[in-house]
């Protein structure tokens, strides 16, 4: 007894965050203590603990955190890079534009709780394996593949041309991207449905992707073209930054709308 007589059995700071039923039974072991120790009251002492002892074996006293949700990782591909220029787009090469529109999307997602891996971060040459790589070994749940063109309008929407087949065990290199193709369609079907709601032009397509081909997630391609526009000076151009924020902020709702499905398919 002389231990709790040295502690003097005070509540912590935190005991504003203890259930109110144990705070009640705290308070009632503290003057139960203090009768047994002025009035040598033993019951009471014993009383105290063995109603303690009840809540305890009750259940859990503190609220536990639920699990933390899986990572939801997302693969940004700046296409082209270093050697490789890409198109011109006026005074700008596609490889600058690619990378400063996977810089902004990374920042969008990231806001967004998304785990994102970029394929590059600065003006590196990078082939079409090692980006099939990146994605493979972050197993990402979407890939998408950032080009620019200055012809024709709007999006441009691209999946793989490889056939469906079973998912093996050890796909083929050039070929593994064939059994997520379904995956792909449904992921495309996401897209499409974000960018035609921020009112983007959007032409869907199918195409061989050396980069794509060769990876094990859902993953497309999308091109941004000058927006179709109903001014008289003709489309807006891909510099323009209303028009570079809506492309942008519709693919970060398209991965939030494809995280919530993957999820709900997860639980089923």
């Amino acid at each position: 007894m002389r231990w709790i007589e040295d502690k003097r059995l005070e509540p912590s700071d935190s005991g504003a965050s203890i259930p109110l039923l144990l705070r009640a039974t705290w308070f009632a072991l503290r003057t139960a203590c203090q009768m047994t120790i002025e009035s040598h009251h033993r019951r009471a002492w014993f009383r105290a603990m063995a109603a303690l002892l009840a809540i305890a074996a009750s259940g859990p006293i503190f609220a536990q955190a639920p699990p933390a949700s899986p990572r939801f990782v997302v693969v940004l591909d700046a296409a082209h890079g270093g050697d490789d220029a890409g198109a011109r787009l006026g005074s700008e090469a596609e490889k600058a534009y690619t990378l400063a529109l996977s810089i902004r999307l990374r920042s969008l997602l990231m806001a967004r709780g998304f785990a994102v891996v970029t394929t590059r971060e600065s003006d590196a040459t990078l082939e079409p394996d090692s980006r099939a790589q990146i994605a493979n070994r972050a197993n990402a749940q979407a890939c998408i593949s950032l080009h620019a063109a200055e012809s024709g309008f709007g999006v441009h929407l691209f999946v793989s041309s490889l056939a469906p087949v079973q998912n093996a065990r050890f796909p083929a290199w050039k070929t593994a991207q064939a059994a997520w193709i379904m995956r792909s369609l449904s992921f495309a079907g996401v897209v499409n449905s974000a960018l035609s709601h921020a009112t983007v032009p959007v032409t869907l397509g199918r195409t061989s992707l050396p980069a794509i081909d060769s990876m094990s997630c859902p993953a497309v391609a999308i091109e941004i073209a000058p927006e179709r526009s109903t001014d008289v000076q003709g489309p807006a151009g891909l510099d323009d930054p209303d028009y570079q924020a809506r492309v942008t902020d519709a693919l970060a709702a398209a991965l939030v709308e494809w995280r919530s499905q993957a999820r709900e398919a997860s639980q089923q």
